[in-house]
């Protein structure tokens, strides 16, 4: 990890102000999925089977935001400006939020809490099981990321955290899956998982440590040829 230099006392105001405007953009676009749909819920403009609109839709925004509170490290790692990491765990808890909506729309609006019906479906429908997983996954570190649980796991906080690069690949695999398509024969609807399964690849590589290095000594060799050149 790259450390950020010390500003002037100027530039610190300037920094907070950026990184509460972040942070004000990523709730605001956070809430703003949720009031879309029930927009379109009130002026009944979700397609002939609603239920299934909302659950995928809900399932489509939980899959970005995961992704996107994975791309704050990337981001500091490529431009060395750590204000992404501050909102890192507020799109993590959001993504696992949308999830749960996600979830509830399944089984308590679909199945109507039916287990005994559901447990029968599972066995036509395996993405449910994958979907799942990634869910189990995704719970005790939607739960455990506040700093009371940092404080009390020390060194196994991060331990328990890269669970996440378990959980990208299982929701991405999942959304395939219940979208009727293939990743490994490229067949069915994949457009979209298929781009989706790309940006978590490539999110999953920028951090591997050998290239994580090797992006950071390229860009403080940048930094250092403009440095040359501007002074």
């Amino acid at each position: 990890m790259i450390g950020s230099a010390e500003g002037s006392p100027r530039s610190l105001p300037l920094r907070k102000v950026g990184v509460d405007t972040l942070r004000l953009l990523v709730h605001l676009s956070a809430w703003l999925p949720l009031a879309w749909i029930l927009w379109d819920y009130l002026n009944e403009n979700l397609t002939v089977n609603p239920i299934q609109t909302v659950q995928q839709r809900l399932g489509r925004i939980a899959l970005t935001l995961l992704l996107s509170s994975l791309a704050c490290t990337p981001l500091q790692v490529i431009t060395g400006w750590r204000g992404a990491l501050r909102v890192r765990r507020a799109l993590g808890v959001y993504a696992f939020l949308y999830a749960v909506a996600h979830f509830l729309v399944l089984v308590g609006i679909d199945y109507q809490f039916n287990l005994e019906l559901l447990r029968k479906d599972l066995a036509g429908k395996p993405y449910i099981w994958v979907g799942a997983g990634a869910f189990a996954v995704l719970a005790p570190l939607a739960a455990t990321s506040f700093p009371w649980w940092m404080r009390r796991l020390g060194k196994n906080w991060k331990r328990l955290h890269r669970l996440v690069y378990l959980a990208a690949p299982l929701v991405v695999i999942h959304y395939a899956w219940a979208k009727k398509g293939s990743l490994t024969t490229l067949g069915g609807d994949i457009v979209q998982p298929l781009a989706f399964g790309s940006i978590a690849l490539f999110l999953l590589i920028v951090r591997w440590p050998p290239v994580r290095r090797q992006i950071v000594r390229l860009r403080q060799s940048l930094a250092g040829r403009w440095a040359a050149r501007t002074a």
